[in-house]
């Protein structure tokens, strides 16, 4: 088996540890106030799997200003961890949903603390802009900045099913469009399994596909249900089914295996922020242990990232 530090894929922890020479920490803050679907821009419907809180990290600080929401959770981490170094994680919402006079006064702010030594951002592909663009190229020129867009799938019928209200094209294309544009910029994307429809082949497709675009990160989510939400009135009436936690296991595998090497992972599932809201699946209430089973699930089925990735065209990972 091929094994990053013991683990059968490539960590974002990893590719970080390298970049800045020590461990790293993303402290995630509450920014953002809404997105195009709760906002009913062209006729747009909120996600049915998002709840209010709009994916927020740490929801019982996003009343406070930005400094404080980085200092509390950064104070939380330094005396948990020890931790020295910080990413400011623009998470909650649409993050370019908003003037990019907001958003510098938002990375002013970031950037003051010295601790903080990078910013990731959220977004997804329809709130791309010029404005946008030009803003994340003056920084990147100066302090490591991360986007992620919220793809979810490239499938359009799963994409109008969740109602997310941009396509698969709109998504390939604000990631050409930011990495022609933006060079110096670290580009991931989020990718969501367990939707309906969902098949084998449909994932190992999309493992080529995401093999083949200027990206260098991927997060993995299983769909869920939260409470409020419009899933959870599909899932009441019966006209939706969460995957087992075997199937989305093997899902992941199989994205995994796949996937280049040179591609990092941030994450293999999601989980609910505020635990009180998870309808289903339960499995999905233990974080850390639903991580140590994908982990001894992957080593048992003796399995690993690239495994089945072209590797003549990859190096090999240490």
């Amino acid at each position: 088996m091929k094994l990053w530090n013991g683990i059968p894929y490539y960590p974002v922890s990893q590719f970080y540890k390298v970049k800045f020479g020590e461990k790293v920490y993303k402290v995630p803050v509450s920014t953002a106030e809404t997105c195009p679907n709760r906002e009913g821009l062209r006729g747009m419907k909120t996600c049915n799997f998002c709840d209010v809180w709009g994916s927020a990290a740490y929801p019982e600080i996003r009343e406070q200003d930005l400094q404080a929401q980085i200092q509390k959770t950064k104070g939380r981490m330094q005396e948990l961890y020890n931790a020295k170094k910080f990413l400011v994680y623009f998470q909650a919402y649409t993050n370019t949903f908003e003037k990019t006079q907001r958003l510098e006064a938002q990375f002013e702010t970031a950037f003051s603390d010295p601790d903080i030594i990078g910013a990731v951002v959220g977004t997804r592909p329809d709130c791309i802009s010029g404005a946008v663009l030009k803003f994340w190229n003056s920084w990147a020129k100066t302090k490591f900045i991360s986007v992620e867009i919220g793809v979810q799938t490239f499938n359009n019928e799963q994409l109008e099913w969740m109602r997310r209200g941009h396509t698969a094209e709109k998504s390939l294309w604000a990631i050409d469009k930011i990495a022609k544009e933006c060079p110096d910029i670290d580009l991931g994307i989020h990718l969501m399994f367990g939707l309906p429809g969902e098949t084998d082949e449909q994932i190992v497709e999309t493992a080529k596909l995401v093999n083949d675009l200027p990206i260098q990160n991927v997060k993995l989510h299983n769909l869920h249900v939260l409470k409020d939400t419009p899933l959870e009135e599909d899932y009441r009436e019966g006209l939706f089914q969460p995957v087992d936690r075997q199937v989305y296991f093997e899902r992941c595998r199989i994205f995994l295996q796949h996937l280049s090497p040179e591609i990092a992972v941030h994450r293999l599932s999601a989980l609910s922020t505020r635990p009180d809201e998870l309808v289903a699946p339960q499995w999905t209430a233990r974080k850390m242990e639903m991580y140590q089973h994908m982990l001894d699930y992957m080593l048992d089925t003796g399995s690993w990232q690239s495994q089945k990735y072209n590797l003549a065209q990859a190096p090999t990972p240490t």
